[in-house]
């Protein structure tokens, strides 16, 4: 019996890869145990139990980034967030740790190496976090979502994806997904959307655009998030959903799509060849621009910075793009072409031969 502690969390972007290999370990290895190691404050805390994993809690101990009270604070309570989780290992025979970035991430793969347990990473990103690249120094067991990933150790893996996304079927289940939106037959759909809790110049953009959408031919389906600031333009074939808890089906009934260029957006639409303009979020360290460049370089997508998405731009560019018929289809041909949807197989290979070897550490 293997018993196997996944760390991550904070965004949907660390847990749901987090979440797609815990599950393909368990409808694979019976007899195998899944911890999690997360934190109070993260999605992990609602979405691992829900999912019926158990939550092994540590604090969220944020690495500081300027010299002031916090700093002198953190090393101590690292220290602690550190040996703690290295009395997890012992005390649940955890036989390899498999991380997937976020602030746990880092106390796992010290504790880790401490106490001689397998490390595996999956770096979602294009632009790898500082936890991983730090994790890519103690194994050279180094899954990534996107080729080209600069960090120590890299094996393309792809994403490991919710297995309703990995097993959509889009042409089977596009009549239930218009259905379920009521959305009409034989109109084209575009999709929107920014996140969970929305995008604000996308969600504003979009909305005053929607004449424009609507004469041009196309639906849209636009999942503003819970906290969007827009309300519904009363545009016929413009539909306003605050939250999606059926993205499979959304993405069931979607031609091309707008929306942010999170690691875990790009990877589905390519997987499932939906071409799309992505609008990547203009706060960070600039990851979606890198998470989108693959399926850009294959011409599956188009990028818009976020100050430029604006209603003129969507007029003169999208508008005329989507009015393209053969060049929506070869954006999706562009976007299927380095789209992957084995990444949890793929991964839990990766975890296999970790466990398999005779060590994770690299030769010095």
């Amino acid at each position: 019996m293997t018993t196997y502690l996944l760390a991550g969390g904070g965004t949907a972007g660390h847990v749901n890869p987090l979440l797609a290999v815990a599950d393909r370990i368990r409808a694979s290895e019976a007899d195998a145990t899944v911890l999690v190691l997360g934190t109070l404050e993260g999605l992990e805390a609602r979405l691992v139990p829900a999912r019926g994993y158990e939550l092994i809690v540590v604090p969220r101990v944020p690495f500081p980034r300027r010299p002031n009270a916090a700093a002198v604070r953190f090393l101590p309570r690292f220290a602690a967030a550190v040996t703690g989780v290295a009395q997890v290992l012992r005390s649940r025979h955890v036989d390899v740790v498999v991380g997937f970035g976020g602030y746990v991430s880092t106390p796992a793969y010290l504790a880790a190496r401490r106490v001689g347990v397998p490390i595996v990473i999956h770096e979602a990103n294009a632009k790898p976090g500082l936890a991983n690249k730090l994790g890519a120094r103690l194994t050279r067991h180094v899954g990534v979502a996107f080729e080209g990933t600069p960090i120590r150790h890299a094996r393309f893996v792809g994403m490991p994806l919710r297995p309703e996304i990995e097993e959509l079927d889009r042409p089977a289940k596009r009549v239930e997904a218009l259905k379920f939106f009521n959305l009409r037959p034989g109109r084209p759909v575009l999709l929107v959307t920014g996140g969970s809790l929305g995008a604000r110049r996308l969600n504003a953009t979009m909305v005053e655009s929607a004449p424009a959408l609507a004469a041009a031919g196309w639906q849209v389906l636009h999942i503003t998030g819970l906290k969007a600031e827009v309300i519904d333009p009363g545009v016929p074939d413009y539909h306003l959903v605050a939250y999606c808890d059926r993205m499979d089906l959304a993405l069931a009934a979607a031609d091309f799509a707008v929306t942010r260029a999170g690691a875990a957006t790009v990877s589905e639409l390519c997987a499932l060849g939906i071409p799309a303009v992505y609008v990547p979020y203009p706060v960070g360290n600039g990851e979606q621009r890198f998470n989108a460049s693959p399926v850009l370089a294959a011409g599956g997508g188009v990028l818009i910075d976020d100050a430029d998405f604006v209603p003129a731009w969507v007029q003169r560019e999208l508008v005329t793009l989507l009015d393209d018929g053969a060049r929506v289809a070869a954006m999706a041909r562009g976007a299927a072409s380095v789209g992957a949807r084995d990444g949890t197989a793929r991964m839990l290979d990766l975890v296999h031969g970790a466990l398999a070897s005779p060590t994770s550490r690299p030769h010095a």
